[in-house]
């Protein structure tokens, strides 16, 4: 009875062994891997190809290749700005580029074994497995040279940067209203940034746009002036209309839905802010101001005034709000700063007021900065860079870049060292403590050690594995393996009547389980 029960066991311990030899199809692999480079998408379909072989259609991979560079170059052109998104994106998250790089390839090496151990050409073997070792090692030591500027030691991560709020608050409500400016505020914004130009008669108010119609029912009350220059009416006619009912009918940022119902009827009854008003709100939560002044066209009154006339109701309300009536208390008081495009007019503006601060939207040599008393670069979020920002912070000139209003980004932008940002979305970045994505240096180091050692431990299972079952596959299929005089291995298939007759075996073995079986499946 006890010899029965071990060549019992001994047979289930033999079947065991030639389960793990069985040459399985691994389907979903396969079949997708057939789909991509054998032109085969039928889930059972086989080939009489071998591996390595490619079945693939010439014209097909031509025509794909084609494709594929017409496509590259259509979306390298309407995405150039976001290419360089792609860039900064590469750069947060590089660390973990990295990690998923190496698991990648460590995955890949299942398929890349199996196909080693069955191609009979040694060029194919020595080709395959020395562009697979020289991507893996290549992909082992690019923590050598790779920068991420979260990675940083610990204390060295600097203050976060101010939130201006772009527009004031435009997915709580309409851009360049009091009420936008207002929820800005209450987000925990530190500055304002609007848009001014001046009307036929004299007024500076809040407008991007060139035309009223995207953010005002001008095509309601003007249906004839609908595409004409917003510098063009008079404050009358702009007051006339209402700035806020497009933001809850277009929900240009997918939040309008979520304001409640007070706020919504707000919103619906936004007019266009007057500058005036808009310096009120900041001298009383004294919030820093940053504006872009637009001139206006040709035939307007104040075409060759515009900034005269806007520095004018600058003064006229620092006479309201500061004690001592003197324009100089008020810039003080609101930490003012003003964005001058025209870099030819900037030498007029320092002479009218040499009080203002200035700042420029262009990266210029730091000798024409100083010469133009410039204490901050306003720029656009691309010109991210931890040494440029590191120069300009040299000489006392800080950085505000604009659009920012995604977590990662802001991120990057606070471990770059950037000093404030414009913001969409000042009510989620006030919420965050510290940057996405932050590790130290040590940390970092033992992620990358122990992952390439995990991945190098298993790649080399794999490989062992692989070998171990071809050989003993070759070994039971009765393959005669011969050493020819280049020192390659030649297998030679045996007959199909001897594949018929293991065949049969399988089935019967299957069928009645045989305490003495030798047949290796």
């Amino acid at each position: 009875m006890a010899s029965t029960l071990s060549r019992l066991q001994f047979g289930r311990l033999h079947g065991l062994r030639a389960k793990l030899l069985r040459r399985y199809e691994h389907q979903p692999l396969v079949s997708c891997l057939a789909g991509l480079y054998g032109c085969q998408w039928r889930r059972y379909e086989r080939s009489g190809a071998q591996p390595g072989d490619c079945c693939c259609n010439k014209i097909g991979i031509l025509v794909s290749l084609t494709f594929s560079i017409v496509a590259t170059a259509v979306l390298s052109d309407l995405w150039s700005k976001e290419w360089t998104t792609l860039l900064l994106s590469f750069q947060i998250t590089a660390p973990y580029l990295h990690v998923g790089g190496v698991l990648l390839m460590t995955a890949l090496a299942w398929p890349i074994a199996l196909h080693f151990f069955r191609m009979n050409s040694r060029v194919r073997r020595s080709l395959i497995i020395g562009v697979y070792l020289t991507v893996l090692f290549a992909l082992y030591l690019v923590p050598l040279g790779l920068y991420s500027p979260c990675i940083k030691e610990e204390g060295t991560l600097g203050p976060a940067p101010a939130l201006i709020g772009h527009r004031g608050a435009p997915m709580l409500a309409p851009e360049n209203t009091l009420m936008s400016f207002e929820k800005a505020v209450e987000a925990g914004s530190g500055g304002l940034e609007t848009d001014v130009t001046i009307s036929f008669d004299g007024v500076p108010f809040l407008m991007h746009d060139r035309t009223l119609r995207r953010t005002t029912n001008i095509q309601e009350v003007f249906p004839n002036r609908s595409d004409t220059s917003a510098a063009m009416f008079t404050w009358a006619e702009l007051e006339s209309l209402n700035a806020g009912s497009w933001f809850l009918s277009h929900n240009p940022f997918g939040t309008a839905g979520s304001l409640g119902a007070e706020d919504r009827l707000r919103a619906g009854n936004q007019s266009i802010c007057s500058l005036q008003a808009f310096l009120q709100l900041a001298a009383q939560t004294d919030k820093l101001v940053i504006f872009d002044l637009y001139r206006p066209p040709r035939g307007h009154p104040y075409r060759d005034t515009w900034i005269q006339r806007t520095l004018e109701v600058i003064q006229n309300e620092s006479s309201i709000h500061s004690s001592q009536h003197k324009i100089e208390a008020f810039l003080h008081m609101l930490r003012f700063q003003v964005l001058w495009l025209p870099s030819d007019l900037r030498a007029l503006v320092q002479e009218i007021d040499p009080e203002l601060k200035q700042t420029s939207g262009s990266r210029l040599p730091l000798e024409e900065l100083k010469s133009n008393h410039i204490v901050k670069l306003n720029l656009h979020y691309s010109s991210m860079s931890t040494e440029l920002i590191s120069e300009y912070a040299a000489v006392n000139i800080t950085t505000n870049l604009y659009v920012i209003s995604q977590p990662w980004l802001y991120s990057l932008a606070w471990c770059t060292g950037v000093h404030s940002v414009a913001t969409n979305a000042p009510q989620i970045l006030s919420t965050m403590s510290s940057p996405l994505f932050l590790m130290s240096p040590d940390e970092y180091n033992l992620m990358w050690i122990l992952i390439d050692l995990v991945s190098l431990v298993l790649i080399f299972i794999i490989f062992i594995f692989h070998w171990w079952r071809e050989r003993g596959l070759a070994f039971c299929s009765g393959s005669k393996i011969m050493l020819d005089n280049n020192g390659t291995y030649s297998k030679y298939k045996t007959e199909m009547s001897d594949i018929w007759s293991v065949s049969s075996s399988i089935s019967q073995a299957e069928k009645t389980p045989s305490l003495s079986t030798n047949v290796c499946l």
